[in-house]
């Protein structure tokens, strides 16, 4: 809850990413509130009020997830709701001329997004989730330790930029420090 929170502030794609590997960590521990509160929430060194917060948030997490049925797969409603929010944003930054440097990051990484979702054989993700379940592959594959080809890490270096990029302007929309309209 703690990271969650401070990472929905900082970087919005970064917090997509961190709920999404907390959904699969509550799936491995089969749901069971009791092992995910032993092993994820007594790692932070807080006070007793905080530690019944931290608590609550992966309970409340673990009943979202049974209510939705995301027991073997999927995301919450609340997250994707948020991957869609920031694909709207993106074309709106797209479309709105004011980011020059995005417009040539979306370009280099457009090509890498289509080829993503052709091999994952999922043509209709929009955009942000393409880049973003690139990115969690990437990142499931180094805890794995499995090999990655340098042709992907150059990918996701590109895809990378392009998520923070976005997730910078993104903040800075939200803080109405930025007007695309």
């Amino acid at each position: 809850m703690l990271i969650a929170r401070e990472k929905r502030k900082t970087n919005i794609a970064e917090y997509i990413l961190y709920i999404w590997q907390l959904e699969d960590l509550i799936r491995a521990f089969k749901f069971d509130l009791e092992n995910i509160s032993t092993a994820l929430a007594s790692q932070f060194d807080v006070d007793a009020d905080t530690q019944i917060e931290i608590y609550e948030y992966y309970k409340n997490m673990v009943l979202m997830m049974q209510k939705e049925k995301l027991t073997t797969s999927g995301h919450i409603q609340a997250i994707r709701n948020i991957s869609d929010d920031l694909n709207t944003f993106h074309f709106r930054l797209l479309n709105s001329g004011k980011d020059s440097q995005y417009v040539g990051l979306y370009q280099i990484a457009k090509p890498l997004l289509d080829e993503f979702r052709l091999k994952s054989n999922d043509v209709n993700q929009h955009d942000v989730d393409a880049a973003l379940n690139s990115l969690y592959g990437i990142m499931l594959l180094k805890l794995q330790k499995r090999e990655i080809t340098t042709t992907t890490l150059e990918a996701s270096k590109h895809i990378s930029k392009l998520m923070a990029h976005l997730s910078k302007m993104f903040k800075k929309y939200e803080d109405n420090q930025l007007d695309i309209d």
